[in-house]
């Protein structure tokens, strides 16, 4: 699952997660975004200061290095890909990357924005330069989810994230740069049906919700025992609301 690829002179780290013939996925990756076949997801790690003019075929290119010749999802993070969490809760598996260096309000005052535009520059402060603010969520469930149901996943996961981010004190709802992808079978098993609901309290809707809610809720202790109060990296803005 955890590779590396060559970043000019430097090696960095990329996760790749196969899925099986037959699968589709809803996304909001930078590859591989909205509902469509999904044969893997791939999570490559990229520097502070990634600015390649054209993230798709970048991530194109990368896929291809690896062998990656069905349709997939493909996401950026300068977060330590390395530090990467899982959850399982039955059946549904979950792996996340968390990076907090700027957690933002989703619904902030446009002055509130601008401030936190002026802080992702670097040298906006005194030798800081903040560590990346990217949460990325793969979800894969073991039976078909119709339409409306992957799209109500990927509400139930974002409002799972951001429940584990409210537990631990985090002033935002999430990043600005966050992505998800929910990947489940195309069509059903002999006797089995398409299932209708993913909201938080359909049977497979509530383990979504519980699975990301742990593997985020671990990446995020994680990153903030790695960056305490403090650090330079944590530009963390006023608490919300």
């Amino acid at each position: 699952m955890l590779h590396e690829w060559a970043d000019g002179d430097v090696r960095r780290p990329v996760l790749i997660r196969s899925l099986p013939p037959g699968w589709r996925a809803i996304s909001t990756a930078v590859r591989g975004g909205g509902i469509g076949p999904c044969g893997w997801w791939l999570n490559a790690q990229v520097s502070k200061t990634y600015d390649h003019p054209d993230p798709v075929a970048h991530t194109a290119d990368l896929a291809a290095s690896f062998g990656l010749a069905r349709a997939g999802v493909a996401m950026l993070t300068a977060a330590d890909v390395t530090r990467f969490t899982t959850a399982e809760n039955d059946g549904v598996s979950v792996v996340a990357t968390v990076g907090l260096g700027l957690p933002v309000p989703a619904a902030a005052h446009p002055d509130h924005a601008a401030t936190e535009r002026c802080r992702r520059e670097p040298g906006s402060g005194p030798g800081l330069h903040p560590a990346p603010g990217t949460i990325n969520v793969v979800v894969t469930v073991p039976v078909p989810l119709a339409d409306a149901a992957l799209v109500n996943a990927v509400v139930t996961a974002t409002e799972a994230k951001t429940q584990a981010l409210v537990e631990a004190g985090v002033p935002g709802t999430g990043t600005s740069s966050d992505a998800v992808c929910i990947a489940c079978p195309e069509r059903p098993a002999p006797g089995e049906e398409v299932e209708a609901y993913g909201g938080p309290r359909s049977p497979w809707g509530a383990r979504i919700a519980r699975a990301v809610h742990a593997a985020v809720a671990s990446g995020t202790t994680d990153w903030t025992t790695m960056h305490p109060s403090g650090d330079p990296h944590r530009s963390w803005g006023r608490a919300w609301p």
